[in-house]
C-alpha cells in the first residue's frame, strides 16, 4: 500500500508498555517467558525451522520464575499460548508444564496438572509432557509417576468423549519411547465409564481379550458405537482385499496411521484416503502423490484434489495461512523433495489450484490493527534462496509485503537501498507475481537498514512496527538501528518495535536489550506468528 498522509501523533488505543521494570524497554522476565513459550529461546533471535530437544539451559528465567513463587503465573501463560496457537513450537511449553509439575511448591504442581488436558490436546502431546517429566527426573532417585500425576494422566483419559479416544489411541499408538498402554498401566487409571473402559481393555489386553468379554454382554449404545469402530480398525489391519480396505476406508473415515505399510503401497489405497485428508497434509504429499502416479494429469482424481485444495470451505475449516501454501506450492513446483530422490513432473492443473488458494487463503489472516512499514532491501541478493525452501528471497519479501498490504489498512510499503528509500506500489489487489516485479525493478546498493525508520521519522509517519527484509547479515549503518527506533520513539510518540528479519541469514543479530527489536533468520509461517506476537506486545 502506497504511504499515505498519516500523522505523527500516536494512536488512541496504543498504550504504553508496561512489561519492563523502570525503563518500559526494559526486557522483563515475563517477556523472557512467552519468548521461550513461543519460540524455544529466551533471546531475540528466532531461527526459521529450527527444531531441537528443549533444555534447562534455554530456560534460565523459567526456572528463576519459578524459584520466586510465581509457578501458577507461568502455567497461566502456558495455556494462553498453546489456547491461541501463540506458540511456533509445542515443545517449550510441554517442557514447562512438566517442569512446574514437579516443583516443589504445591501450588504450581497443582496448576500445572490441572492444566494437562488444556494444553495436551492429543496423545502426541502428553506422550511428550511425559517424556520431558522422565528426563528432568533422571539423576533423581524418586520416579515420576506419584499419585498427582496418575491422577492427573487417569483424567486426561477419562474426560475425552469416547469415539474421539478410540480413534486417538488407534491413530497415534506410541511416540517418544511412550505408549497408551503405558500410560493407562502405570497410571492405574479406573475407567470412568463403559465405553472408556472397553478402550482401556482395547489397548491394554487387545482386541481378542475384548471381544470374548463383550461377546454376550447387552452393551449401551456408546459401548456398541466404540466396539463397532474398534471391529473395523482390526478389521482393515488383518485385510489383504484392496477394495475391502478401501470400502472401510471411505465408509468410516480411517486415516493412514490405521492402515499397514502394505495397505499403502496401493494407489486406490491413496485415492481413497485423500477424499478425506486434512487439507494441511495434502499438501505434503503432493509431490509423492505425483511421483506414485496416484494424481495423474487430467483424471477425475486429481480434479477433486484441486476443488479441494481451492475450496473457501476446506481453506477454512483447515485455517490454512498463505505462507502454508506459497511454501507447499514452490515446494511442488520444484519437482523434488529435498530428502531421498523422489522426483515428479508438476502437473499444471495442481498448481493453477495452489496459485487459487494463496490468493483465498488471505481471509484467514486476522489483522492486528497496528502501524506498519515492511521496507524491501532491494540490493542485488534479492536473488537469493531462503534456506530450507525452494523461495528466492525476491519471492518471500513479496509475499509478506502482500500479506500485511491485503490485512493491515495502514502498512506502508518500502523499497530501500543504498542511500536512497522510495515508497513500492505494492498494492492489496496486486498478485505475487506483480509484487515481486515490482520490487526487483528498483536498481539495488549496499544496504543501510536504518533508512526506512529515518524516512518514517522525517516525514511525520508513527509507526508501531517497522518489518525491515534482507538477505544481508553483514548490514552497513549510517547510525545504530536501536538509536534510530528511539529516536522515532521520541519524535512521533508511538511505542515502535523493529523486527530485522534476514531471509538467508543463520545467526545474525542486533546486540540490544531493546524488548521491541527481535530477528529472525530465514522464513516460514513461525516468522509471521513472531511478528504478530511482538506486534500485539506477547513477546
Amino acid at each position: 500500500m502506497e504511504p499515505s498522509g498519516s500523522t505523527a501523533t500516536s494512536s488512541s488505543n496504543h498504550t504504553q508498555n508496561s512489561t519492563g521494570a523502570g525503563c518500559p524497554w526494559e526486557i522483563s522476565d515475563k517477556a523472557r517467558l512467552c519468548r521461550f513459550l513461543c519460540y524455544g529461546l529466551e533471546g531475540d533471535v528466532y531461527t526459521a525451522r529450527e527444531e531441537g530437544r528443549v533444555s534447562m539451559e534455554n530456560a534460565e528465567t523459567l526456572f528463576s520464575l519459578l524459584q520466586e513463587g510465581r509457578g501458577v503465573e507461568v502455567v497461566e501463560e502456558i495455556k494462553r499460548f498453546t489456547k491461541d496457537d501463540r506458540a511456533v513450537r509445542l515443545g517449550p511449553s510441554f517442557f514447562a508444564l512438566a517442569l512446574c509439575s514437579q516443583h516443589s511448591e504445591m501450588k504450581t504442581r497443582q496448576a500445572a496438572l490441572k492444566a494437562l488436558k488444556e494444553v495436551c490436546r492429543d496423545p502426541a502431546h502428553l506422550f511428550s509432557f511425559i517424556q520431558y517429566k522422565k528426563e528432568l527426573k533422571e539423576g533423581m532417585k524418586c520416579g515420576i509417576w506419584g499419585r498427582a500425576l496418575r491422577r492427573a494422566v487417569s483424567d486426561w483419559y477419562n474426560e475425552q468423549d469416547a469415539m474421539s479416544l478410540a480413534a486417538a489411541v488407534t491413530k497415534c499408538k506410541q511416540r517418544e519411547g511412550w505408549s497408551h498402554q503405558d500410560l493407562l498401566r502405570l497410571s492405574h487409571t479406573k475407567p470412568a465409564n463403559e465405553a472408556i473402559a472397553l478402550i482401556s481393555k482395547y489397548v491394554t489386553k487387545g482386541w481378542k481379550d475384548v471381544q470374548v468379554a463383550y461377546a454376550d454382554k447387552e452393551n449401551s449404545e456408546e459401548v456398541a458405537k466404540v466396539l463397532s469402530y474398534l471391529e473395523v480398525v482390526e478389521k482393515v489391519k488383518h485385510s489383504c482385499d484392496e477394495t475391502e480396505v478401501i470400502n472401510l476406508i471411505e465408509e468410516h473415515k480411517l486415516e493412514r496411521e490405521q492402515l499397514l505399510t502394505d495397505h499403502l503401497k496401493s494407489k486406490q489405497v491413496w485415492r481413497a484416503l485423500l477424499k478425506e485428508m486434512p487439507l494441511q497434509s495434502v499438501l505434503r504429499i503432493l509431490g509423492k502423490m505425483t511421483a506414485n502416479k496416484v494424481l495423474e494429469p487430467g483424471t477425475s482424481e486429481t480434479q477433486t484434489v484441486c476443488d479441494r485444495i481451492q475450496s473457501e470451505t476446506a481453506l477454512k475449516k483447515a485455517k490454512l495461512h498463505p505462507v502454508n501454501i506459497l511454501l507447499a506450492s514452490e515446494n511442488y513446483k520444484r519437482g523434488q523433495g529435498y530428502q531421498g530422490k523422489t522426483k515428479w513432473e508438476p502437473d499444471s492443473s495442481i498448481l493453477k489450484a495452489m496459485d487459487s488458494a494463496f490468493y483465498k487463503s488471505f481471509m484467514n489472516v486476522d489483522p492486528v490493527g497496528k502501524r506498519f512499514v515492511v521496507a524491501v532491501d532491494v540490493s542485488t541478493s534479492l536473488s537469493s534462496i531462503v534456506p530450507g525452501t525452494s523461495i528466492s528471497t525476491a519471492v518471500a519479501a513479496a509475499a509478506i509485503t502482500m500479506i500485511f498490504a491485503r490485512t493491515e489498512a495502514d502498512t506502508h510499503v518500502l523499497a530501500y537501498s543504498e542511500g536512497f528509500v522510495v515508497p513500492c506500489s505494492v498494492s492489496a489487489d496486486m498478485t505475487l507475481a506483480q509484487a515481486t516485479l515490482e520490487l526487483v525493478k528498483i536498481p539495488g546498493g549496499s544496504t543501510d537498514c536504518t533508512l526506512p525508520i529515518t524516512w518514517a521519522t522525517e516525514n511525520g509517519k508513527a509507526v508501531d512496527v517497522f518489518i525491515i527484509l534482507t538477505n544481508n547479515p553483514l548490514w552497513t549503518f549510517t547510525a545504530s538501528p536501536v538509536e534510530s527506533l528511539k529516536k522515532h520513539r521520541q519524535i512521533s510518540g508511538a511505542n515502535s518495535k523493529l523486527v530485522m528479519c534476514g531471509l538467508t541469514s543463520i545467526g545474525h543479530a542486533i546486540d540490544t536489550e531493546d524488548r521491541g527489536v527481535l530477528s529472525i533468520c530465514g522464513f516460514d509461517l513461525g516468522a509471521l506468528s513472531v511478528i504478530r506476537n511482538l506486534a500485539e506486545d506477547l513477546i
